[in-house]
């Protein structure tokens, strides 16, 4: 079986970190798990009695959290004491894609990952198993094994790669019942023995069959490969979109009709405003950087596109928006519905409303957003964060509401950027008496009943219909 492990350190209190070991406490009761941040802010959240004060929304994770924290499951900002006791320290800091210098827009950023590595040589005194947990670039657990290897204090470090494939808004289901969990590492014996250890603790919940070993190389691009195949499957989607707008054909109807192909299958066909989230973007850029580093220009082309394709198809939603405002937002209220880049997350990296809201305030569009998990300061972090409005123009063009009613109050135009379940469900007779006629709903992600809203008397315009 490898070593026995009794006590676990996860560096990175985030949305990888929080319900990865939140899961793997509640799975192994005899293993103590610390998670460990220097963000005092989010370990505080975390230790918060009120359980609705979790850092992040993810169903059923307050449960897990419940059943374990101050059980076998801690979080702290004591970060060094953390590494000393642990068997083994899983990884799970952020890699944002570069915003300077060589591979900025597209290589990953590694010195947060490089940070936690000379913290772990220098805090050691025992032999540790290091997991990557974040997603990385190949070949990073060669960066980790130099740093790690040149303390020159005789500690022996084994590096695995155990990337997440965790869906927000799914996480605690994908965690409970995953398709596959994959473990990287050196077919070395002490290799062996670390990946047969990681492999012990998910067999307690796991079948055997699920836990897939292989070198630590196929496992981090396993990863990247994994959102380059979704990301393109989506950006496809969008593709035929465009087209069917121009030929009357419906989007929905050719993904159902090609879903039921058994070679191609049915997930990730809904075609929409375009796609968001920490990692198809960051992944795909990544993977095109990769590329482009071993000279293998066309390979980085071909995945390349699929970003231009989802950019496009924002800007796409944002100029459907100006033209059937007869050409200018100008002064105009815009209601959002949503700004979370999915529903069941309060997650909004890369979330397409941010973008479509830029090329609208671009015209001078007047923005009211209400999203029921997403609080006003994260908006305009996400806003100013792209440096192409002023945070007095921001703050002064953008309000976010906590209610839909106030948003739609004498708006212009409605759009609909995250698919929460609840718009569905509101009295549109209600809106339209609030909004300005015509009254115009821009559904960017195919939610809404479209002949109910016409009935009503809206204006309707769908993606791909």
């Amino acid at each position: 079986m490898g070593k026995d492990i009794k006590n676990i350190c996860c560096i990175g209190a985030g949305y990888v970190g929080g319900p990865t070991m939140a899961v793997i406490a509640l799975k192994n009761p005899q293993i103590q798990v610390n998670i460990v941040d220097i963000n005092e802010q989010r370990i505080t959240d975390w230790n918060d009695t009120d359980l609705d004060k979790l850092p992040i929304y993810e169903p059923g994770l307050k449960e897990v959290v419940e059943e374990t924290r101050n059980k076998n499951l801690f979080f702290s900002t004591d970060v060094d004491t953390a590494i000393d006791n642990a068997d083994m320290i899983f990884i799970s800091v952020n890699t944002p894609t570069k915003t300077y210098g060589k591979g900025k827009g597209q290589a990953a950023d590694l010195k947060y990952i490089e940070l936690c590595a000379r913290q772990i040589a220098r805090v050691s005194k025992t032999d540790k198993i290091v997991v990557e947990k974040s997603t990385l670039p190949v070949r990073t657990a060669e960066a980790l094994q130099g740093i790690l290897s040149s303390t020159g204090n005789g500690v022996k470090f084994e590096i695995l790669s155990n990337p997440e494939f965790l869906a927000e808004g799914t996480a605690i289901d994908d965690l409970l019942i995953p398709d596959r969990v994959l473990i990287g590492g050196n077919n070395t014996v002490s290799g062996k023995e670390a990946k047969n250890a990681l492999s012990s603790i998910y067999e307690a919940w796991i079948p055997k069959e699920r836990v897939l070993q292989t070198n630590v190389w196929s496992s981090e691009l396993s990863k990247l490969t994994a959102n380059a195949f979704l990301a393109q499957r989506i950006s496809s989607i969008n593709a035929m979109s465009v087209l069917c707008e121009e030929t009357e054909a419906d989007v929905d109807e050719i993904a159902r009709a090609i879903g039921m192909d058994s070679r191609i299958g049915p997930k990730f066909l809904k075609s929409s405003v375009g796609f968001g989230g920490s990692c198809f973007q960051k992944d795909v850029l990544n993977l095109v950087y990769i590329a482009k580093s071993y000279g293998l220009d066309e390979v980085a082309e071909y995945w390349d596109q699929v970003i231009k394709l989802n950019d496009y198809q924002k800007r796409r939603f944002a100029d459907k928006i100006i033209k059937e405002s007869y050409n200018t937002v100008s002064g105009k209220k815009i209601a959002f519905f949503g700004w979370a880049f999915k529903k069941d997350t309060n997650d909004t990296r890369e979330s397409a409303a941010i973008y479509v809201a830029d090329h609208l305030l671009d015209e001078q569009a007047d923005i009211i957003v209400y999203d029921p998990k997403v609080s006003e300061e994260r908006i305009y972090a996400d806003l100013e964060y792209l440096n192409t409005h002023s945070s007095e123009e921001i703050r002064n063009r953008v309000k976010v509401v906590s209610s839909h009613s106030e948003a739609v109050n004498n708006a212009h135009a409605i759009a609909i950027l995250t698919e929460w379940d609840e718009f569905k469900a509101y009295n549109w007779k209600e809106i339209y008496s609030k909004v300005l006629k015509p009254a115009n709903v821009f559904d960017g992600r195919n939610i809404l009943d479209k002949e109910k809203l016409v009935n009503v008397g809206f204006n309707v315009y769908n993606i791909g219909k």
